[in-house]
């Protein structure tokens, strides 16, 4: 028996005729919305926060790092000790911490309390994909788990069209802390469905930390992980400098901004559902596909930044393959891992905001060195080559594990 049908043994023997499988995933997507809408509404909300608590907007720019660390400590680490718990448990436990973050911030006095806060926020991030997703992927037959863990990951793409401008907006309103509160409320609902249509699942009750965490020497995960830490990273380099880019160069108006920035938050909605199908057709040259594309892409905008229409395709374009890297990753590393797929599958988020950090820091020293905002591009372009080589180096390790 394969280790994906290990995996999906646990949960099937609970599942019964008739089981609402559409609103099970629904449930779990809702969870990937509060993750999606916490972890950037606070880039919304940077001035009003900033206000609030008394900091300048630079130096309250760190509680977003505070996040994105929370994620890449919270996902191996909590996935590991976790691994024997039942998985709907240990879902509802990590969407409820979710919302223990989100109220700490929104009673956080101080930059030190709000840093601490939205690094405890941050920590389930990860550890939550990657149990919502083998939940999702069991639930459903073979040729189907792709879409299954996409339409758990269309939450989050949903958050940055939905999410995030609702609760800036709230948030602006009432005041910065509402928009934590919002999402606390949000996740309470989501404990509640997963609990009342997400089939009852035991844990791995053979899995050990030790065992688990055994799953980071093997080199296909690792060359999985360093394709989307780096090659994701060509995406962020340009997105974190889309505004300038729009305005600067594109010389379009302040107000026009959020016209492209929904461009991508669309794309991402897009790429999420032609994810799913792509990673059942083959998951492997989706990835392949999908760094490719995306260098093609990020080489156009350097060419017609200039030109707001085709600008805004782009941007689009940029946003769908986004996420058909993001989920077809998350996949492989779900294969590659084994028998800790959950832990595979966590990984992946570390990953991604590891990539977040690295492309928006390479993006800051080209143009501090004077390149203009075309340049993040240029150097986007470079990551998403060396991630497809990574990808491709990892691809010759020998494989005889089936596809997810």
């Amino acid at each position: 028996m394969s280790t994906v049908e290990q995996a999906v043994e646990t949960v099937e023997p609970t599942l019964g005729r008739g089981r609402h499988i559409g609103l099970a995933i629904t449930a779990l997507a809702l969870g990937g919305f509060a993750i999606g809408t916490t972890e950037f509404v606070t880039m919304g909300l940077l001035p009003q926060i900033a206000d609030g608590i008394s900091s300048s907007n630079a130096r309250t720019g760190h509680i977003i790092s505070a996040y994105a660390l929370g994620v890449v400590v919270g996902a191996p680490v909590i996935v590991s000790l976790g691994a024997r718990l039942p998985r709907r448990g240990l879902a509802i436990g990590l969407v409820l911490a979710l919302g223990i973050g989100n109220a700490l911030t929104a009673v956080a006095q101080g930059y030190e309390q709000v840093m601490v806060a939205r690094f405890v926020a941050g920590l389930p991030h990860g550890a939550y994909f990657g149990v919502a997703s083998l939940i999702a992927a069991s639930l459903v037959a073979p040729e189907r788990r792709g879409r299954a863990v996409s339409g758990v990951m269309l939450g989050l793409s949903v958050a940055t069209v939905a999410g995030v401008p609702a609760s800036t907006w709230l948030g602006q309103g009432l005041g910065w802390r509402s928009a934590y509160w919002a999402v606390l409320g949000i996740t309470v609902i989501t404990a509640l469905g997963l609990l009342a249509f997400v089939p009852a699942s035991r844990g791995n009750p053979a899995a050990t930390v030790r065992g688990e965490l055994t799953a980071l020497t093997e080199p296909r995960v690792l060359f999985a992980m360093g394709a989307g830490m780096i090659g994701f990273g060509g995406i962020f380099a340009m997105y974190s400098y889309v505004a300038p880019l729009v305005t600067d160069v594109a010389d379009v108006s302040d107000g026009g901004v959020p016209v492209f920035l929904l461009a991508f938050g669309i794309g991402s909605v897009l790429g999420s559902w032609l994810a799913g199908r792509m990673a059942d057709w083959d998951n492997v040259r989706s990835v392949l596909i999908g760094f490719g594309s995306a260098v093609g892409v990020l080489l156009a905008i350097v060419g017609v930044a200039g030109i707001p229409v085709l600008l805004w395709v782009m941007v689009l374009l940029l946003g769908m393959l986004g996420s058909v890297l993001a989920i077809n990753l998350q996949i492989r590393l779900m294969h590659a891992a084994g028998d800790a797929q959950m832990l595979g599958a966590a990984l992946n988020h570390s990953a991604l905001n590891v990539a977040n950090g690295l492309g928006a820091w390479l993006g800051s020293v080209v143009i501090a060195a004077g390149h203009g905002y075309r340049a993040p591009s240029l150097v986007g372009a470079g990551l998403a080559v060396a991630g497809l080589v990574l990808f491709a180096l990892g691809l010759l390790r020998k494989d005889d594990t089936p596809a997810v």
